[in-house]
């Protein structure tokens, strides 16, 4: 479990690209619409852009994506399926294909996290990151966060489905008052 947990933000990526294929999916359906690109973040230097891809490395952030190319190509396939059942066994057969052509370019995710990363923190607070997450708390922290992370979020769901039960009962209660049973 902990190597699944080992960074927990690869389940939101997962999800943001899921969510962020069926419209691009659906502009390339619509020729005459094209996406408007990313809003580039500031040129930061060299040195701080190292450093990002160091505590990048460190935090094994490429977990997060790796599987970005097949997933998405995966996806796509999916989609145009449905929108074209009769080549079904052609876009089975090319969605390899396209993969194998795309393949590398899930690079770009760390390349812009890193010059996100470069731009939101200075070159040297990127460097005592680095020098943060070699120490021995800096090592546990990557190594406890997503457990704790992981126990946290199964805590607020606990919280939040227990809460419902309160809310539905003080509904209830209010409109009680009121003479209507819910």
């Amino acid at each position: 479990m902990k190597s699944v947990l080992r960074f927990l933000p690869a389940a939101t990526l997962a999800a943001g690209l899921a969510v962020l294929a069926v419209p691009a999916i659906a502009q390339q359906a619509a020729p005459a619409q094209k996406a408007a690109p990313a809003p580039a973040p500031p040129k930061a230097s060299p040195a701080a852009i190292a450093a990002a891809k160091e505590i990048l490395q460190i935090k094994n952030a490429t977990a997060m994506y790796q599987g970005a190319v097949p997933g998405m190509v995966e996806k796509t396939k999916i989609t145009l399926i449905q929108q074209n059942l009769n080549y079904q066994k052609e876009l089975s057969e090319v969605a390899p294909i396209v993969a194998q052509q795309l393949n590398g370019r899930q690079n770009e995710i760390g390349e812009g996290m890193a010059q996100i990363y470069a731009s939101e923190f200075t070159e040297q607070e990127l460097k005592d990151l680095v020098t943060f997450y070699k120490s021995p708390l800096g090592k546990k922290l990557i190594d406890a966060e997503p457990r704790a992370i992981g126990l946290s979020m199964a805590f607020m769901n606990s919280w939040a489905q227990n809460f419902s039960e309160t809310l539905m009962g003080a509904f209830r209660a209010e409109m009680r008052k009121r003479g209507k049973e819910i």
